[in-house]
């Protein structure tokens, strides 16, 4: 039901870079779709409208008392030459439509076809495939194009703090979405092991620092070195230590670049203790990615390719800098050699396109970078696309919007900022005293110290993580730990509890998939309802998809989250009136367990079993 074509801009080169088609993945959408295309044909025999589009015309109802689909008429009305009222009308009563083996009632309200769908056909069709794991089977994108998404590209010699989760979840989280899909998707990463920042912590590594190297958490304590020297940096602007500071560094990006001398050294050892750090945290969120690009290892080609275009005559010089003029695009003048004869970052992504085509042979190329590179990125593309690389058109920056704390924004520069690994040992503690010590005190829980541990990880994972994909990619978030670790509101262990409840009733009362259920003895709304949310789930994936957003998948999750906490307050399952009543509900319990489970994961949350 998801919109092929989408994509989360209007500008032409987005939608380019961005369009996928949906695939007709929904078993009984598919079988709606071609009782209106029968009727149609019968109607109107003039009229000549793929199975294709009717399919992409479905939605859910606005509430469950018009239906549980529905169908707009408004597309037709062209094709037919009917107004959308009388089209509906004429739908309606058609027998292909009216005796469709899974509608249960149809009716017109306006310019809308509305469904009621028949809970045999719900129960068996779509729970049923749940509890079996075929409807997580489904590939949902259509063609076999091959994506890469670049994410997370923390620096070097600075401390990974909760700023920088934003990026990781949503690159995780999109990576996860796309092949469950069945998108070829390639998850690379590009740190950022060179440059000024670099040059900043080893100057001040080498020249001023005192410390004893510590022998536990180097890369934590690198990125307190780094804001030491930005510090002093930035005290000594103005004085007669200016001139000789920045001659020291650009001497210290020279040694980087051509790869020998005492920085070049002290780089080696110390990138070591940033990657391991980077790595922990990789570990902790269970991220991996495919390929680990490095700005250094674009360093030295971006600049011969740079200089390669000047020679083409590509590019120009401008007051002994050399790089693109972009005015008439609006975009200025993009710098790819300064004066002193290094390179830029625009230099590099150049290069880095061009890498990840050649290697990868990619059809689309999304970087998910913060909305403060958007200029930047703006640059970079044009500059592809006036050099003649053919694939810009196929590069797409997704933009997001930062992560603050309650008091502002973070800034590894300044030093205000809350490293992540700590971040992490807060949470997980808060998580055992507020919620699972008590059940190392009662000796009838069955918990060990090994379960809290793991579980408490679990928790503050699903906080984070969760906390990060929830919202727009274009509003900023607050990261507050406490509103995030609460168990009622909207938070990722909100949705592990619904979870572990669900596991914890299914264990309790030995669900197994040879229970003997009926589906027509759940005839209450909640039950309906609930039955027809489950199957909305590959929808709100396969939209998420198109249009590159998790917020929805989030959205969904917290609405079946509250929807299964009412049908479980008002249908008792092991009270149930007799056992056959018990069994199908027992069913739909699991299905809704299985979908919450599979829908954590596809925002890489864990699903614990008891909570």
């Amino acid at each position: 039901m998801a919109n092929s074509n989408d994509s989360n801009s209007s500008k032409d080169k987005a939608k380019d870079a961005l369009s996928c088609n949906t695939l007709m993945f929904n078993t009984l959408v598919k079988t709606l779709t071609q009782a209106v295309s029968e009727a149609v044909a019968d109607l109107y025999p003039q009229a000549n409208l793929e199975e294709r589009a009717l399919y992409d015309i479905f939605s859910p109802a606005p509430n469950f008392k018009m239906g549980h689909l529905s169908f707009a008429c408004f597309p037709l009305a062209k094709a037919l030459r009917q107004g959308p009222p009388q089209i509906a009308g004429a739908l309606a009563g058609h027998k292909a439509i009216s005796e469709c083996a899974i509608v249960e009632k149809v009716s017109a309200q306006g310019p809308y076809l509305n469904f009621f769908l028949k809970r045999e056909s719900l129960g068996n069709i779509v729970i049923g495939e749940i509890n079996s794991g075929e409807y997580f089977e489904h590939r949902l994108i259509e063609g076999d194009e091959k994506w890469m998404i670049e994410y997370s590209q923390p620096n070097t010699h600075k401390v990974l703090h909760v700023g920088h989760m934003r990026n990781l979840c949503l690159g995780n989280a999109l990576v996860r979405m796309c092949r469950f899909g069945g998108v070829n998707m390639t998850a690379v990463t590009y740190p950022g092991d060179s440059g000024t920042h670099v040059a900043k912590c080893l100057w001040y590594l080498k020249k001023y620092n005192k410390e004893e190297v510590p022998e536990v958490e180097k890369g934590a304590w690198l990125g307190e070195i780094y804001t030491k020297a930005n510090t002093l940096l930035e005290d000594e602007l103005g004085t007669d230590k200016e001139e000789q500071n920045r001659k020291e560094l650009t001497e210290i990006l020279k040694q980087l670049h051509g790869e020998s001398g005492e920085y070049y050294d002290l780089w080696q050892e110390t990138k070591k203790w940033s990657v391991d750090l980077m790595k922990e945290a990789y570990d902790w969120a269970d991220v991996t990615f495919d390929r680990w690009f490095w700005e250094s290892e674009v360093d030295a080609a971006s600049l011969s390719y740079a200089k390669e275009l000047y020679e083409k005559g590509k590019l120009v010089k401008d007051d002994g800098a050399i790089g693109m003029d972009l005015s008439d695009d609006k975009l200025g003048f993009c710098l790819l050699i300064k004066t002193d004869g290094t390179g830029l970052y625009a230099t590099k992504d150049v290069e880095l396109a061009r890498k990840k085509f050649e290697e990868f042979g990619i059809d689309k190329n999304i970087y998910i970078v913060d909305d403060r590179q958007a200029y930047h990125f703006n640059q970079v593309f044009k500059v592809l696309e006036k050099i003649g690389f053919e694939q810009a058109k196929k590069c797409y920056h997704l933009k997001y919007a930062m992560v603050e704390l309650p008091d502002g924004g973070m800034s590894s520069r300044k030093g205000n900022i809350v490293p992540l690994m700590d971040l992490v040992s807060q949470m997980e503690k808060q998580i055992k005293e507020q919620f699972l010590n008590k059940y190392l005190e009662d000796s009838e829980s069955g918990w060990t110290q090994k379960e809290v541990d793991e579980t408490a990880k679990m928790i503050a994972n699903g906080a984070i993580k969760y906390g990060m994909t929830r919202v727009d990619n274009n509003r900023k978030i607050v990261f507050s730990m406490e509103e995030w670790l609460k168990l009622d509101g909207e938070t990722g262990p909100y949705l592990q509890y619904v979870h572990a409840r669900i596991a914890r009733l299914c264990q309790k009362l030995h669900y197994n998939e040879d229970l003997i259920v009926d589906w027509d003895l759940l005839n209450t709304e909640i039950e309906t309802s609930l039955m027809v949310k489950l199957m909305e789930f590959n929808d709100v994936v396969a939209a998420g998809i198109a249009k590159l957003q998790t917020m929805h998948l989030c959205g969904y999750l917290y609405d079946l989250g509250k929807l299964f906490n009412s049908f479980y307050a008002e249908c008792p399952i092991g009270k149930a009136e007799n056992e056959t009543l018990a069994h199908t509900r027992l069913a739909l319990a699991h299905a809704t367990g299985e979908v919450m489970r599979e829908g954590l994961a596809l925002l890489g949350i864990p699903a614990p079993e008891k909570m």
